[in-house]
């Protein structure tokens, strides 16, 4: 039974993440999260639905080694959920792990696309350097500490929603317009993991040990192709929709001028070059590996954007 402490826990992700382990039916004797009191501050509800269903608070500065060190030694499984621009917190949380001695396991934030598809392109994403650099660290200095990391390619919900105007150009799917912006020829198949799933997998990972120890797990819910997904909003819409296509080197053309202008914006043009290239597919996905082959469907996650959609549109 894990004893699990997740950094992060009120984040896109972590929010998931958490709302999966604190519903697992299994392998889980203790949970805790560890947030600011900013945290504690502006998202108070949230904070204490967790306390009503026994998740212990434990509030301190990610930074402070003293503060993560008093958390630490109620667990022996670390599960980070560090957004993008936290990403670099995570070599002081594995170094104060390794020396640790009742942790165990670390996860780190991975969740996304795969940092290590390609041996030959990846490393020089711009957009993977700071995870690049975790995972250096944890070759080079953490020996007794075991890791995983989830792998789960593009989240469903996001890639399939409504773009800004600005940025429409790099794929969206506007339920109210009935318009969609496809990438490529829309023909290219991309890997997708439905929010609900990436906590689902997170856990599978967890009650795994064995399976999971030291590995990159591919896991994701689906495979669809931009077109595969716009029949999916067409059929459950009732309506065709507008539809303009983005070719390869016009997004690649875009990505160039993105990070020439520093825009905030480039790492998404990136990072949906990546999966139109094909970054997301492997010819066999980890899923069977920790048993969470049971995973959400294109048209499970393509109606429950409709929803959102429309209920923002309200």
């Amino acid at each position: 039974m894990a004893k699990v402490l997740i950094f992060g826990a009120t984040g896109v992700a972590g929010k998931h993440i958490t709302h999966a382990l604190v519903h697992s039916k299994e392998g889980i004797a203790q949970l805790g999260i560890f947030t600011s009191q900013n945290t504690v501050d502006t998202k108070a509800d949230f904070i204490e639905k967790l306390k009503s269903k026994g998740v212990d608070i434990h509030v301190g500065d990610v930074t402070n080694e003293q503060d993560v060190l008093a958390a630490y030694k109620d667990y022996d499984t670390i599960v980070n959920a560090a957004g993008r621009n936290a990403i670099l917190s995570q070599i002081d949380l594995l170094r104060w792990a390794e020396q640790t001695s009742n942790i165990k396991r670390f996860f780190p934030s991975e969740y996304g696309t795969d940092i290590e598809y390609s041996s030959e392109t990846s490393p020089h994403e711009k957009p993977h350097q700071l995870k690049l650099k975790v995972r250096a660290f944890i070759k080079e200095h953490i020996k007794r500490l075991e890791h995983t990391y989830v792998v789960t390619g593009p989240y469903a919900e996001m890639a399939f929603g409504r773009m800004p105007p600005a940025i429409e150009v790099a794929g969206t799917f506007d339920v109210q317009g009935k318009r969609a912006v496809l990438l490529g020829t829309g023909d290219e198949p991309v890997s997708y993991t439905t929010m609900p799933d990436l906590g689902n997998l997170v856990v599978a990972a967890l009650l795994h040990p064995e399976q999971a120890r030291n590995k990159a797990l591919k896991v994701n819910s689906f495979t669809a192709s931009g077109k595969a997904v716009l029949a999916e909003f067409e059929k459950q819409t009732g309506e065709k929709w507008n539809v303009k296509f983005t070719p390869m080197n016009e997004l690649k053309r875009l990505e160039k001028e993105a990070w020439e202008k520093e825009n905030p914006m480039a790492t998404v043009y990136t990072l949906r070059r990546i999966w139109t290239e094909g970054g997301t597919l492997y010819k066999e996905r980890d899923n069977k590996l920790i048993d969470a082959e049971d995973t959400e469907t294109l048209a499970t996650v393509v109606a429950r954007v409709i929803s959102t959609q429309t209920k923002a549109a309200i």
